[in-house]
């Protein structure tokens, strides 16, 4: 697939190198080499703060250098997410793009549009010789994924806007101004493990099939959680009287994606291995008319397993662990009384490993309210405690509150108004943005967020609406030349 040819060139030319060139969080700095060479190869002003954030500037076009800088800002990392069975190294391959009824996706992994085009509209921006525009800046930061990193690290006095468009959402025909605060929770504990029990043989399940997404945009949706699923049937073989050991448990791989995948390898008593096959069989039967019209994809497999020198986990253990499993909240907490529409407070379990006598499982809590994130963590906190199970909380940032008075709002909605004739909706998003971070440090910054059309953020066969980033493009150009000499101060 040739991105590069895809209209506007400028922009997408720019999405084919941030698809060619591996950017898992942590990982971003051969991009991020191959974005400065490109900016110092156009005399444009480079900067990689202590951070590890790329910031570029250009000067403003001729008769418009007295109006406000203006920062565009996205992040350049990706959630690397693949189908099971698929061979892909985030670290080292390219993502292979398809464009499908206007759509660009990447059928078996992650696309990375976001937040890649939101960087490619940026760059394109810096690029364009025929747009009018006032001094522009662009803040590129790292680490955004794993725990916004860049803009935690982002030093005071840097940047030189005034006003700030974050090109990181993933709705055409929105204007966001504001988002979730969230932060991390780590459930760790040792379990004692044991011989394999004799009369006993391994066997592997695995709930898998499952759509997956993004923690924050999709967690409302309802969809099949694998890791929850798994541990509601182990919990269920065990009341059904099943003798079962669990060896390993693993699930998800990243805080901030709905498993799609989990497995977990148990040893069970010879004389009860019909009895599991039966009762697996009937809740994957279950499963997908619990989840009918939803995620109907779940399946449920029962594997033998070679492995005869298993350890197990000790009996008391394995009871405290996947109980405390079995009644952790997970999905929606409570829904915004203030923001129609929108989750205020919400958790997502993404990671779950348990082997070799470790177990820890990792918790991304999100709210609108930071108050309410620091009371769900301190529930998160009594819960496992009563297990017997230590949680650590980590990595809080703040959420944006939202600003209706925000004079960038307004001169964003007139615009729209004037490019598409219609005004956009106004929105809070329950995802986080890097906005609240930003906004700490730059108080007097003015800031929206837009983006186009995503579906699937952060799970296999993401894709974007080829057409929406055609109309960002629009408005940002647009939104650009309008920029008045002087805009009212921060409401």
């Amino acid at each position: 697939m040739n991105i590069a040819a895809i209209e506007p060139t400028i922009v997408w030319k720019h999405f084919d190198t941030l698809c060619r060139i591996p950017r898992p969080s942590k990982h971003e700095q051969r991009l991020r080499d191959e974005l400065l060479n490109w900016a110092k190869g156009r005399g444009l002003s480079t900067l990689v703060d202590a951070a590890g954030n790329l910031i570029l500037r250009k000067p403003a076009t001729a008769g418009m250098e007295n109006r406000p800088t203006v920062t565009l800002q996205g992040h350049i990392d990706m959630v690397c997410q693949k189908n099971d069975g698929v061979s892909h190294d985030f670290h080292r391959d390219a993502i292979k793009a398809v464009l499908k009824d206007g759509w660009l996706g990447a059928e078996h992994t992650t696309l990375g549009a976001d937040n890649g085009i939101g960087v490619a509209l940026a760059l394109a921006a810096l690029e364009a010789d025929d747009i009018a525009h006032g001094p522009l800046e662009v803040l590129l930061t790292v680490d955004e994924e794993a725990g916004m990193g860049g803009a935690r690290h982002l030093p005071e006095g840097v940047l030189e806007g005034e006003l700030l468009l974050n090109i990181d959402t993933e709705e055409w025909g929105a204007v966001y101004l504001g988002c979730a605060g969230g932060m991390d929770s780590v459930v760790t504990s040792h379990w004692q493990a044991e011989a394999l029990p004799t009369g006993h043989r391994p066997l592997r399940i695995t709930v898998k099939g499952l759509m997956g997404g993004h923690s924050g945009i999709d967690i409302h949706r309802e969809r099949g959680h694998a890791i929850k699923l798994l541990v509601r049937l182990l919990r269920t073989l065990e009341n059904a009287g099943i003798a079962l050991r669990l060896a390993s448990f693993t699930g998800g791989s990243a805080r901030n994606a709905l498993p799609r995948e989990a497995q977990a390898v148990v040893a069970v008593a010879e004389g009860d291995l019909d009895a599991l096959r039966s009762q697996c069989a009937q809740l994957g039967h279950q499963f997908r008319l619990d989840l009918a019209g939803v995620d109907e994809g779940v399946t449920v497999l029962v594997e033998e397993t070679a492995d005869q020198a298993l350890e197990v986990m000790a009996k008391e253990d394995q009871q405290r662990i996947l109980a405390a499993l079995h009644a952790a909240p997970q999905g929606v907490q409570r829904w915004s009384q203030q923001a129609a529409d929108t989750v205020e407070t919400s958790l997502n379990l993404g990671v779950i490993r348990i082997a070799e006598g470790q177990a820890e499982a990792v918790f991304m809590l999100r709210s609108l309210v930071d108050s309410a994130a620091v009371a769900l963590a301190a529930m998160l906190t009594d819960l496992f405690k009563l297990a017997g199970m230590t949680v650590e909380h980590m990595g809080a940032y703040p959420g944006w509150r939202p600003n209706p008075q925000s004079a960038l709002l307004t001169l964003t909605q007139q615009v729209f108004q004037r490019e598409f004739g219609l005004t956009p909706e106004t929105k809070v998003i329950h995802a986080g943005l890097e906005c609240g971070l930003i906004g700490g440090k730059y108080p007097a910054m003015d800031m929206i967020s837009f983006g186009p059309d995503i579906v699937g953020a952060h799970a296999p066969g993401e894709r974007v609406d080829v057409a929406s980033v055609d109309r960002c493009w629009q408005l940002l150009k647009a939104l650009l030349a309008t920029i008045p000499e002087k805009i009212p101060a921060k409401g």
